[in-house]
């Protein structure tokens, strides 16, 4: 979790049922208040109602000033908005996870038939290239032949389609470039999301039994005595781990759509049989290139954006998707969460 910061307990979904309760709290306290302002004038001018009223000041002093019962109030406000909250929306960190389970498996299946239409479009570009090459290099053949016999209209027409098709090629080539970039980036992004995907499906696997071990063996009693002893709570801190993974897991999960976004509309721009392309779809990729460090990719994308742009690294786009290799003992990149 190095690296991780946790969501405060206003960001999160019970934090919204939180303050809405505070201020309807507050809101009522202000009304009974200004509605009871005799009867509390009345209250005090007694010595049993100033008794009870410096009583009631005082605990709330002293609960203001002690930090064990600060805590335990806060806990148990947290706790309560949690299951109002719970009601509502999903706060199951383990729910969450097979929901992302099943993301992840649709989003590798969508990526597998994107990366085969990609392969596909870059196979029909590379014919093009070649085709334009050999017609570029014939043109040029009959130019100097035109030009040998003088025949001049001939030579300058010849002349003219084979800069033309130079022209084409150039931008056709930049074509490929972007292509590849977005190969070797859907290639590697498949693979890691594979990794990630048999990681998130260990966790959920065998964290859910400690969790269910864990929440049985750890009542509400429990928590707020260890809450008073100045304790960490065993099981918020088990669920705070859960509930990074999630995070982790949703950044990961939404950049991979993303990406996929920017495939899809890129692919969707280009025209090969006219051999044009759109330059939003360009725009994009660009924008994305130019963006930070990626979740999924971490140090890997400035090597393959790198490696795009060698020459002498040649991508094989005929070669089969790479697949995690096999080990007999991988560490989980989750494991760290917990220790």
């Amino acid at each position: 979790m190095e690296g991780y910061k946790p969501k405060t307990f206003w960001e999160r979904p019970e934090g919204v049922t939180g303050g809405i309760f505070l201020a309807a709290l507050i809101a009522a306290i202000g009304f009974i208040t200004v509605k009871s302002a005799a009867f509390i004038v009345g209250a005090l001018t007694s010595t049993i109602g100033l008794v009870a009223t410096l009583a009631i000041l005082g605990a709330i002093i002293f609960m203001a000033i002690d930090s064990k019962s600060r805590n335990l109030i806060w806990y148990m406000y947290k706790s309560v908005m949690r299951a109002i909250t719970g009601i509502f929306v999903k706060m199951d960190p383990i729910g969450i996870l097979k929901g992302y389970v099943s993301d992840l498996k649709e989003n590798l299946r969508k990526m597998n038939r994107q990366i085969g239409m990609l392969r596909g479009q870059m196979h029909k570009l590379q014919e093009l290239i070649l085709n334009n090459r050999k017609e570029i290099q014939s043109n040029l053949t009959l130019a100097s032949q035109a030009k040998e016999t003088d025949k001049q209209a001939v030579m300058i027409l010849k002349s003219r389609k084979a800069g033309r098709l130079k022209e084409s090629n150039i931008k056709l080539e930049d074509l490929y470039k972007k292509m590849e970039i977005l190969y070797r980036v859907l290639g590697k992004m498949y693979e890691n999301s594979e990794v990630m995907l048999e990681d998130i499906q260990d966790q959920v696997e065998l964290k859910d039994q400690e969790r269910k071990a864990m929440h049985a063996s750890h009542s509400a009693m429990k928590s707020a005595m260890n809450i008073i002893a100045g304790d960490k709570d065993k099981r918020m801190v088990f669920d705070m781990a859960l509930e990074a993974i999630a995070d982790d897991v949703a950044n990961k999960v939404g950049e991979m759509e993303r990406f996929m976004d920017v495939s899809e509309n890129f692919m969707k721009s280009v025209d090969l049989q006219n051999g044009i392309f759109e330059e939003e779809g360009l725009r994009m990729l660009e924008k994305w290139e130019k963006e930070g460090v990626s979740t999924i990719l971490g140090g890997q994308k400035e090597t393959l954006l790198k490696a795009a742009e060698d020459e002498s690294n040649v991508l094989d786009i005929n070669a089969p998707l790479k697949r995690p290799e096999a080990v007999e003992v991988r560490k989980n990149q989750y494991d760290s969460f917990f220790e």
